[in-house]
């Protein structure tokens, strides 16, 4: 499954989740392999989209963060908000049945922007472990 992207995972996603991306093939940098615990967003956001990789987060509130909105603006970040409350390890698994639909939306989409990975319903994975989730863009808005 290994497209060329690369996938940097923020520290607030943990070891197991950028393990369970490698697993699958993915091209994975993990936050501690670059930055300091307590860098600040802003430093880290601009390094990733000067690199051309993709972000991925848990933080679903930098876009209400002005200068952190702004980073991922003048740095042209692609920056996608893993979204849901369930333990990382789940969250992994529902990215990478998801990536085939989210490396389409990379490909369709030029950065900056913000996107949402939302995880299938239980329901939808009790019937099936491999169903993907959804991708959305959230920022900027399409008018």
């Amino acid at each position: 499954m290994n497209s060329g992207a690369v996938f940097f995972t923020d520290r607030d996603l943990g070891k197991k989740f950028p393990e369970i991306l490698r697993a699958a093939s993915l091209r994975v940098e993990r936050h501690a392999d670059h930055f300091q615990h307590d860098t600040p967003d802003e430093e880290w956001l601009a390094h990733i989209g000067d690199r051309g990789w993709i972000a991925l987060t848990h933080d679903g509130r930098i876009r209400y963060k002005p200068n952190e909105l702004a980073t991922v603006m003048r740095h042209r970040v692609a920056l996608l908000v893993v979204v849901g409350h369930a333990p990382y390890p789940d969250l992994a698994k529902a990215f990478v049945a998801t990536t085939p639909r989210i490396l389409a939306f990379v490909a369709g989409h030029e950065p900056p922007y913000i996107a949402k990975v939302y995880r299938p319903s239980p329901t939808q994975t009790d019937n099936d472990p491999s169903t993907p989730g959804r991708i959305e863009l959230w920022y900027p808005k399409r008018t």
